[in-house]
């Protein structure tokens, strides 16, 4: 852990945190009356919020690609035509 650094916010709130944390994602919590706490976050898109929130499925797929790089597939691969077919008679 870096040794702590005295920063000032500005006159509208800002804090600048150095270029080691420009473009990323941060969470700000306020931790009692005189403490702050900024932890670094990761964004997720809202459409793939449901899969981290899954641990079936996010072990399916984890699993899949660890499949995949060891180059195992299946011998059957699936029927994308039928597939497809099925998706759009569920739409109607």
């Amino acid at each position: 852990m870096a040794d702590a650094v005295t920063k000032a916010v500005d006159s509208r709130g800002r804090l600048n945190l150095g270029a080691r944390f420009a473009g990323r994602h941060v969470i700000v919590r306020e931790d009692g009356p005189t403490k702050v706490v900024i932890e670094l976050a990761v964004v997720v898109p809202q459409r793939e919020a449901w899969l981290w929130s899954n641990p079936e499925a996010l072990d399916s797929i984890t699993k899949g690609i660890e499949q995949a790089t060891k180059g195992q597939f299946a011998e059957n691969p699936p029927d994308l035509q039928a597939d497809q077919t099925l998706a759009d008679e569920l739409e109607d």
